[in-house]
């Protein structure tokens, strides 16, 4: 009967943690506001959106579902960059700054090729 508690409990763990999770994946795996830039490269683009006093940014790979390392980064200008990297399948990010009133660089890379905005949204 212990075993058949324990398989109850575990399978009960696993169907309440399952949603918990994947709702926080989903929520973590946005940036809020509207998408005011994009910027195209080889292997992948960044998108970047501004909500309010924050912009924010991520990294998608043109070939998702294979492993290989990516990169994004959006800095306010005066300030130090928010920077995500790793390998990842799919995307990087996404990294925010608080960035009311300045202008924001925002820089992406996959597999080593990338791309960097210069100063935008002054």
């Amino acid at each position: 009967m212990t075993g058949v508690l324990a398989v109850a409990v575990a399978a009960g763990v696993l169907t309440v943690g399952g949603p918990a999770v994947g709702a926080a994946d989903a929520a973590a795996a946005s940036c809020a506001g509207s998408r005011v830039k994009t910027y195209g490269f080889t292997t992948g683009e960044v998108r970047v959106y501004r909500g309010g006093s924050y912009v924010c940014a991520m990294t998608y790979a043109k070939r998702s579902g294979v492993r290989q390392q990516m990169r994004v980064s959006v800095q306010a200008r005066g300030s130090r960059a928010a920077v995500d990297s790793g390998t990842y399948t799919q995307r990087a990010g996404p990294v925010t700054v608080y960035a009311k009133a300045r202008c924001v660089r925002v820089e992406g890379s996959v597999a080593g090729r990338g791309t960097a905005s210069g100063w935008i949204l002054c």
